[in-house]
């Protein structure tokens, strides 16, 4: 007890010294007493975030740290968008842990056609290998190896961690998650509460009413949103977690989904409250809390997104021009309610029926990430293209795989489905939180990436550790092939000396 009465001292201690600078230096930079109060509940908050991550039971460190990689490098795609060797350094940093830690890589990569989150976030940059190459391609196709090295080990460690301790991985992404958010509301607990926030350089200079982060800290506000979303799910729905636990994750992601104004984390939490109520109605989840008051617990979520819908404007504010390209001089227009959305999945159908035989078949070759560009993007018209995602899971694997590719985004989400919802033969039932995360996601499908991992993968890989517990765990693990031979002929000569004997 003394040794952790000590250890929370001094969590307290750095705690109050980082809310005090952040007061510090708001106040330096506005020379505003109201400005740096804000900044010191922001700081607040972030701590409390960051105390909410470490307190959670079950989180391992080498969870976290595969969680970690995917949430610094999905901040770094935009804190360092004009730097990509920094983005490229973290990658190889993490893929060289990942390597290590996902041994044995033979048996490891057995497995994988047996997830379906493997299927979503890997083939996708194998067939786009296949059609670089084909097309000519090298420099590409060099690029995206390395990008699909790095994943593939990422999902070789998580199996090989399930396999080698029998642990879920998904509780300690889940607390890497948690210290990112933190990570972002500290960087922009000066701007937190102001209608006019820092943003990163280009597009989001349209989107300065939502929250980024800052201090050259930035994370899409949609991403950010869904982080808070998915780790709401993956801590409320469980019951190992303490009440507490639970009702500030939950609200946690209120908080995120009004900072940041996003439409699609707004759809991510409906279809998550639905299925949660849905599920604490019929009962049949052990691991779901154990409720006293059930239609408290399930009226709670659907309360906090009606809380969310007040204070970001309702239904008007939901289908507003986000990008404001009708203020923004010599802009082209482009579909304000989607925010150019459709106008993207036509140009990546131009695009696709434009291409030749090996790219209509394996994605388009023409940049590492299969960025699409349009003349109408709503930016100045004598200004640069903007290399724009796909914003559509389905879309991004047709885009990226070609055909084959959304053959592969089809197959990898029925699997997950399937996983989700069936019963092992062991007559084990999936975890309650891995199923209303798989079903809640399959409508942001229309509007978001998450699905397809890349340097934005924080929800994939969650989906992909919570998968693998699912179906890995219990499974045996060899070294490799030639190991294995090995193993086999020493058995079988044992045995014979054995007969010989007798």
């Amino acid at each position: 007890m003394t040794g952790l009465a000590s250890a929370r001292g001094v969590g307290a201690s750095i705690g109050a010294v980082v809310v005090a600078a952040a007061a510090v230096v708001e106040y330096v930079r506005t020379d505003h007493l109201g400005e740096a109060a804000e900044a010191s509940v922001a700081a607040l908050l972030a701590v409390a975030v960051v105390w909410l991550a470490v307190t959670l039971p079950g989180s391992t460190p080498r969870g976290a740290a595969i969680g970690g990689a995917f949430v610094l490098a999905g901040i770094l795609t935009w804190t360092s968008t004009d730097r990509p060797i920094v983005i490229w350094g973290a990658l190889a940093i993490a893929g060289l842990a990942f390597a290590v830690w996902g041994r044995p890589w033979i048996s490891g990569l057995r497995s994988l056609p047996g997830l379906g989150a493997a299927w979503t976030g890997l083939s996708y940059w194998l067939l786009g290998i296949v059609g670089a190459l084909l097309v000519g391609h090298l420099t590409v196709g060099v690029q995206r190896l390395a990008y699909a090295g790095v994943f593939t080990l990422a999902a070789l460690a998580v199996v090989a961690f399930v396999r080698s301790t029998g642990r879920d991985p998904s509780v300690g992404v889940a607390a890497a998650v948690l210290v990112g958010i933190a990570a972002l509301l500290l960087a922009g607990s000066g701007s937190v509460f102001d209608t006019v926030r820092e943003a990163p350089a280009g597009s989001g200079q349209l989107m300065r009413d939502r929250f980024w982060g800052g201090l050259d800290l930035f994370y899409h506000p949609n991403s950010l949103a869904g982080l808070g979303v998915v780790a709401a799910i993956r801590i409320g729905l469980d019951r190992a977690f303490a009440t507490w636990q639970r009702l500030a994750v939950t609200g946690l992601a209120g908080l995120l989904l009004t900072l940041s104004d996003s439409r699609t984390g707004i759809v991510f939490a409906a279809a998550a409250a639905l299925l949660h109520a849905v599920l604490v109605l019929r009962r049949r989840r052990p691991d779901l809390p154990d409720y006293r008051r059930r239609w408290a617990a399930m009226a709670t979520p659907f309360v906090i997104l009606a809380l969310v819908l007040v204070f970001t404007g309702g239904y008007v504010n939901l289908t507003r021009d986000r990008l404001n390209t009708a203020a923004t001089p010599n802009s082209t227009r482009i579909d304000a309610a989607t925010s150019g959305r459709t106008d993207t999945w036509r140009q990546v159908l131009t695009d696709w029926q434009d291409a030749g035989v090996a790219e209509k078949l394996f994605g388009d070759a023409t940049t590492s990430r299969a960025v699409v560009t349009r003349t109408d993007d709503g930016a100045p018209v004598d200004g640069p293209r903007r290399q724009l995602n796909t914003d559509n899971a389905a879309v991004g694997a047709f885009r990226r795989g070609g055909v084959l590719g959304a053959v592969a985004f089809l197959v990898g989400v029925g699997l997950l489905v399937a996983h989700a919802v069936r019963r092992r033969r062991d007559g084990t039932a999936p975890a309650a939180w891995f199923t209303v995360a798989v079903a809640a996601i399959l409508p942001t499908i229309a509007t978001e990436d998450w699905v397809l991992g890349g340097t934005n993968g924080a929800i994939w890989i969650l989906l992909l550790a919570g998968e693998a517990f699912l179906v890995a765990r219990g499974q045996p693990t060899t070294r490799w092939r030639g190991w294995e031979r090995s193993t086999t002929r020493r058995s079988s000569a044992a045995a014979v000396a054995s007969s010989a004997g007798s």
